[in-house]
């Protein structure tokens, strides 16, 4: 008979405020043998603040698969292990569902415990009113990646919901006024519960000026939130004025200028297109 694998709890962790803790969460990270962690030394204080006396042991996107051999090895042991990242929930933007997927296919149990994240905290702040809302997480590094992927965004009628990092916050909202265009509202979510937290609602076309005018606003980790394509506009009708436009050989600046302007759509959403239809 097989012996039966230990459970691995996935464990969300506060985002900076450690009353946010929740006591199921507290009891757990008491319990197990082993916490694997994102960053054993952005975990370890916090068990030191818990009292737990669970050991440790790495997780992170490098050694993840090599991780989840070691994890299994300690469940089938009989020891129980609690997955955290840094801040969150594991496995959203941060490492974890190769772990979980490979206890899963071992016929191990998952046990998923409610907690922080920073998309669900920073959209219940946001006041954005669209029926419906898309996680995307980071962004591709580069800016024309980057702009590639918003393009396959532009026309959803969702919030979209986007992690970034403080190094390049300014250049990715500089691509996103430029491809989703400046009139729908940005919320930036930055340094949620912590001392420095802020929640800015404003056009998009706005957003980068303002963050230019405070050094402070570019520092920490920051979600992102875009209001969804208005639901009245006709991209298709757009995107057909302007590949007319081009076919006449307009120039680019002038064929978008003019299709924005027969069609109604985004006039730098639609020179971004044409950029790509000429590329």
């Amino acid at each position: 008979m097989t012996k039966q694998l230990s459970p691995l709890y996935v464990v969300p962790t506060p985002l900076g405020n450690l009353k946010d803790i929740s006591e199921r969460a507290r009891e757990v990270l008491c319990s197990v043998a082993w916490v694997a962690a994102e960053d054993t030394r952005h975990t370890a204080p916090l068990l030191q603040h818990l009292g737990s006396p669970a050991r440790l042991l790495a997780a992170h996107e490098h050694n993840e698969a090599g991780a989840a051999g070691s994890i299994l090895a300690k469940l089938a042991a009989g020891e129980a292990v609690a997955l955290v990242s840094d801040a969150g929930t594991p496995a959203i933007s941060d490492p974890g569902a190769r772990i979980v997927a490979r206890v899963r296919e071992a016929g191990g149990r998952v046990i998923p415990l409610p907690g922080p994240c920073a998309a669900t905290t920073a959209l219940s702040a946001a006041g954005l009113e669209d029926d419906h809302w898309l996680f995307y997480g980071f962004l591709p590094s580069k800016s024309g990646q980057r702009r590639k992927v918003l393009e396959s965004l532009l026309e959803l009628p969702y919030t979209l919901v986007f992690y970034e990092a403080p190094h390049r916050v300014l250049e990715t909202v500089a691509d996103l006024a430029a491809v989703l265009g400046a009139e729908r509202t940005l919320v930036m979510a930055r340094e949620l519960t912590k001392l420095f937290e802020t929640i800015q609602r404003l056009p998009l076309g706005e957003a980068l000026a303002w963050m230019e005018a405070d050094p402070n606003q570019q520092k920490g980790e920051f979600v992102l939130l875009v209001s969804g394509c208005p639901q009245g506009r006709d991209d298709g009708e757009a995107e057909r004025v302007l590949k007319l436009l081009l076919a006449e050989n307009l120039p680019v600046k002038q064929a978008a200028k003019l299709a924005a302007a027969i069609s109604g759509g985004s006039k730098n959403a639609l020179y971004e297109r044409a950029l790509a239809l000429k590329g």
